[in-house]
């Protein structure tokens, strides 16, 4: 093979070799273009619902109205000094409108912890693993000193997954924009007979959900502040609602935070069967008699 033809073979290879590594540079900025494309195409845009204070009342409302029973399972992870008695707790939950509560927590296997009884003006505090039986006023639960403040925070707790926490009629609200949610501000009369701001209520604007709730002291303070999570439906309400949906949506994750620093809860739901009959001994109020 002469010189001259060698050359022009190498030269057709090098020109082969130049037209893939041209034609593979073209192949990667169309792949960088289209991504970036995707990367920067208009998201749809969210819609955010339009609701006025009366809405959002009667909403909470309708929400309390919803459910006439509630029975259902949960677990609890504590952190902190919240609950004296263990840091995992299973859990049942028996309710029936307007306040009777009962709450009963046991180990991973099985032994019992506590039952938390209320009905009315009446609550009982039963501790197994300590041989107690404390019983009161809700209003004043002094008798039970440390272990108050616990099953206080997680009456308020459930109150958001039961509606309980609808505005009542000697408190006034306040409506407020936070971007994507609503805050509502609920004033309430203190010890002194003010009107001072007890609660907000956080509604996320897409669903109308309250997601999130902070509990106040007289002074202002935040003494817990409550976020509901995981939103599943249950089944169906007991009255429609005034936008004429009956599907009955409640929060499956709830986490609780103190606000006096002495910890926090995260309450799982694995299960609840709303607006079922429910007896006087699974409501545990024969003993309250």
């Amino acid at each position: 093979m002469s010189y001259w033809h060698e050359c022009k073979v190498i030269s057709a290879k090098f020109k082969m070799v130049s037209r893939c590594h041209f034609a593979f540079i073209i192949l990667n900025f169309a792949f960088v273009f289209l991504a970036g494309c995707a990367l920067f195409a208009p998201r749809e845009e969210v819609q955010l619902k339009k609701a006025s204070v009366e809405e959002l009342t009667a909403l909470l409302s309708q929400q309390k109205a919803a459910i006439r029973t509630m029975k259902g399972l949960f677990s609890a992870k504590v952190q902190g000094g919240v609950i004296p008695i263990a840091s995992r707790v299973e859990g049942a939950l028996y309710y029936r409108r307007p306040n009777a509560m009962r709450l009963r927590g046991f180990t991973a296997v099985g032994g019992e912890l506590f039952e938390f009884v209320q009905a009315e003006d009446q609550f009982r505090l039963r501790l197994p693993t300590m041989g107690r039986v404390l019983s009161g006023s809700p209003s004043d639960m002094s008798e039970m000193g440390k272990l108050a403040r616990p099953f206080q925070l997680s009456v308020w707790a459930m109150g958001g997954l039961l509606g309980t926490g609808a505005i009542a009629k000697n408190e006034t609200v306040a409506l407020a924009e936070e971007e994507d949610l609503y805050r509502l501000e609920v004033f309430g009369p203190s010890s002194h007979g003010a009107q001072l701001m007890r609660r907000r209520l956080w509604f996320e604007r897409q669903t109308l959900h309250v997601v999130r709730e902070d509990r106040l002291t007289e002074s202002g303070a935040v003494e817990a502040t409550i976020q509901y999570e995981d939103f599943r439906a249950i089944g169906e309400a007991e009255a429609v609602s005034s936008a004429g949906d009956k599907h009955l949506v409640r929060p499956f994750k709830i986490l609780l935070e103190d606000g006096k620093g002495q910890g926090s809860v995260q309450v799982t739901f694995h299960e609840m069967i709303p607006n079922i009959p429910l007896s006087a001994a699974d409501l545990a109020q024969a003993s309250l008699q």
